[in-house]
């Protein structure tokens, strides 16, 4: 009797694990598409700030989205719209030239875009990632025309 008991107690200690890390998964997964959620509204707030004028308020927060999410591509290229916007050039160079290389695969649903000064073009999103569209022919096609307009000053 004794040893059933242990061996009883035995075998359930590979189930309780199991219990746990399933559980610890499942909070991890939770917490990261909160996260994304959260992230993907901070986006969108810093996208309707930028096309209301509020340049900023909206670099504010892109700022912060990338301190949530260093490197981020769709940050960093509303960011080189909002220099675009106070017609630093040469720094909205450098935020897109820093978004290329992250934006190649990064896929986006876009839901509107903004078009500052002629020059640049800024996304809103959709859905935080795994949408429909790549982002790197977008920022292509934006360094060029930052280029060309630096060019004429």
């Amino acid at each position: 009797m004794v040893q059933e008991m242990k061996t009883c107690k035995v075998r359930r200690i590979p189930m309780i694990v199991a219990a746990v890390a399933a559980a610890l998964w499942l909070g991890s997964v939770c917490a990261w598409s909160q996260t994304g959620t959260d992230f993907t509204q901070l986006m969108i707030q810093s996208y309707d700030l930028l096309e209301a004028g509020k340049t900023d308020e909206a670099q504010k927060l892109y700022e912060e989205a990338l301190k949530k999410d260093p490197g981020n591509p769709l940050a960093l290229n509303n960011l080189g719209a909002i220099m675009v916007k106070k017609r630093n050039y040469r720094e909205a160079l450098a935020y897109l030239q820093q978004a290329l290389p992250k934006a190649k695969g990064y896929k986006v649903k876009i839901n509107r875009v903004c078009e500052v000064d002629g020059v640049c073009l800024a996304f809103r999103p959709l859905q935080a990632e795994y949408g429909d569209r790549d982002l790197e022919p977008l920022v292509r096609m934006n360094i060029q025309m930052v280029r060309q307009k630096e060019s004429k000053k």
